[in-house]
């Protein structure tokens, strides 16, 4: 089977540009006479999503004068109608910026736990965590961050108005979409949304599917985006918009009152910065340990020769397993909400510590779980639904935005009268220490909830310098996958000479440490490969699947920009002009 990358060519704003469309579930490896699949090339700029119609959007702000961050916001808005299943207005999320003059920002604008938030607010008398109450319906909600986060990073980088960058996502959920078959797909699975009357007749049309072709508009939504078109991001927090959210919640048993909006506030922080292999890494800090974790692990493997081993040889994947295993057995105890307990970030991505750590790795035997522990003393106090963004403009700006509502279609509620669906964040803290959550994490107290407290992710939105310039920017979704797909993405292109869209189609694997078991891809693995795996005493997951749907824009030694947007998304786009 031929790998399938078909360009087309489409017409926007009057003017022309590059689309990749990326058709196939995922490619199976190479043999010998394929060809490779090239990212998509643009002269000027590029913008990688999960939705054609949003990558659309991001190209045609920019085309009007927006900068990244401008086209970022209105892709940001624009995935919170056409791929509901992750876009949102009403979940949070990491946006990192890296300006052409060299700032760099982290904007956090996770979700937070409600004032009458409580530690044990999820479980019942017996000290047992409540099925569901943390993952499905108004009492999983965290307070949503989407909306105040895109007008801070607008205010203080952007270029244009925001009524501008939002008119496109409300004019797309007034006038529709056409619906490509996976949207129907998702939305006709969502079992979670049948158990909301809103979410119900908005998008199963009470049990009448929508079918591919059909156009979907959300007349609802649109309402909403353009009370914020006129108002601002603070009508979200304090106006009608806000004052419907709380209502909703104190008549359905939530825990969002109308203080936990209006106190809401992003913050801005210090992004992390490793090395690897002599490129520099710019990545997420905490509350998101993706930063950590990517730093930790290469920082362990930067001491093997992976090329000389292979990519996807048995030797390199042991290593890569055994890398992961430790450093998530770190993210487990280690790692929390920064306002809330000490996390030893110097510590964890240091070069010294990856050494002590990859010390304990045996070349020839996989080091079971149960006999990892922390590398450091505990500090004193995301299923693949989310989504993944990036933006380069013709000056060189550069944002990478990861953001969610944290299962899929989140808590399943749509807030009546408004057509948003609210996040299920809560499930992300450490509901009890030890108990795994929805993406089978295992969690220590710092990372248990308290009002006002953000939980711990792992989002990583990254960027790769090469001699100080910009190189590429890349993220994921995926819960915890997201880490290792970021991972072996680097890896891949620094490792291996793979360009972008080949190191984003190439198959992956994941280890979390607990539970332990090595996921990996359909087509991912010979059978000689899982064989010498087993035999080191990996334990393979029965049922291969799929990990990660990663979206990402590299810019090469002449200034083209190069778009890669991941197969295993059969809707994502790279769009560039």
């Amino acid at each position: 089977m031929k790998p399938c990358s078909i360009p087309l060519f489409w017409k926007l704003a009057g003017r022309s540009f590059l689309i990749l469309v990326c058709l196939a579930a995922l490619l199976p490896p190479k043999t010998k006479g394929q060809v490779a699949r090239q990212p998509v090339r643009a002269r000027r700029a590029m913008v990688a999503s999960a939705s054609s119609f949003a990558s659309q959007v991001g190209v045609k702000i920019l085309q009007e004068g927006g900068n990244a961050v401008d086209a970022a916001v209105a892709v940001g808005l624009a995935l919170a109608v056409t791929f509901p299943v992750a876009g949102n207005i009403g979940g949070g999320g990491f946006m990192l910026i890296r300006m052409a003059d060299g700032r760099t920002t982290a904007i956090d604008y996770r979700e937070t736990a409600p004032a009458r938030a409580s530690r044990d607010m999820y479980l019942d008398a017996n000290g047992n965590p409540i099925p569901e109450k943390s993952t499905l319906g108004y009492a999983a909600v965290g307070v949503p961050g989407t909306v105040a986060g895109f007008g801070l990073a607008l205010r203080k980088y952007g270029r244009l108005k925001w009524a501008q960058v939002v008119a496109p996502a409300r004019r797309l959920a007034q006038e529709g979409f056409p619906v490509s078959y996976a949207f129907s797909r998702g939305l006709r699975i969502a079992e979670r949304l049948e158990k909301f009357p809103d979410s119900r007749r908005i998008f199963h049309r009470d049990g009448n599917y929508y079918e591919e072709g059909e156009v979907f508009r959300q007349p609802e939504l649109a309402a909403t985006l353009a009370r914020l078109e006129k108002r601002g991001p603070r009508e979200f927090y304090e106006g009608e918009t806000a004052r419907r959210i709380a209502a909703a919640m104190a008549a359905n048993g939530g825990y969002i009152t109308l203080d936990d909006l209006k106190n809401y506030r992003p913050v801005e922080r210090e992004p992390l910065r490793g090395t690897y292999r002599g490129y520099e890494i710019i990545t997420f800090p905490p509350p998101s340990s993706g930063g950590i974790v990517l730093l930790n692990v290469l920082n362990q493997l930067e001491g093997d020769n992976l090329a000389a081993l292979g990519a996807g040889s048995a030797e390199a994947s042991h290593l890569l397993i055994e890398a992961m295993r430790r450093a998530f057995a770190d993210r487990a105890t280690l790692m929390g909400d920064p306002d809330f307990v000490k996390v030893p970030v110097a510590e964890l991505i240091s070069k010294d510590y990856a050494r002590t750590r990859r010390a304990t790795i045996d070349p020839q035997r996989a080091t079971p779980s149960t006999d990892i522990r922390p590398g450091l003393d505990a500090p004193v106090s995301e299923a693949a639904e989310t989504t993944h963004f990036t933006v380069v403009d013709a000056e060189g700006n550069i944002v990478t935005n990861t953001y969610t509502l944290n299962g899929p279609y989140g808590s399943g509620v749509t807030v009546p009268g408004t057509g948003i669906l609210l996040n299920n964040e809560m499930d992300d803290f450490a509901v009890k220490p030890g108990v795994p959550n929805y993406y089978q994490l295992v969690q220590g107290e710092a990372n248990c909830i308290a009002p006002g407290k953000r939980p711990l992710s792992s989002m990583t939105p990254t960027i790769v310098l090469k001699e100080g310039r910009p190189w590429f920017a890349i993220g994921s979704p995926g819960g915890p996958t997201i880490i290792s797909t970021v991972v072996q993405v680097v890896i891949n292109i620094i490792d291996h000479k793979m360009n972008l869209q080949q190191a984003i189609d190439a198959p992956r694997l994941h280890h979390q440490w607990l539970p332990d078991v090595v996921m990996w891809e359909p087509y991912g693995m010979t059978a000689d490969t899982r064989r010498a795996l087993e035999a080191k005493g990996h334990r393979l997951d029965i049922v291969p699947r799929y990990n990660g749907d990663a979206e990402g824009v590299m810019i090469d030694e002449t200034g083209i920009r190069l778009g890669a947007s991941d197969p295993r998304n059969p809707d994502a786009l790279a769009v560039g002009y």
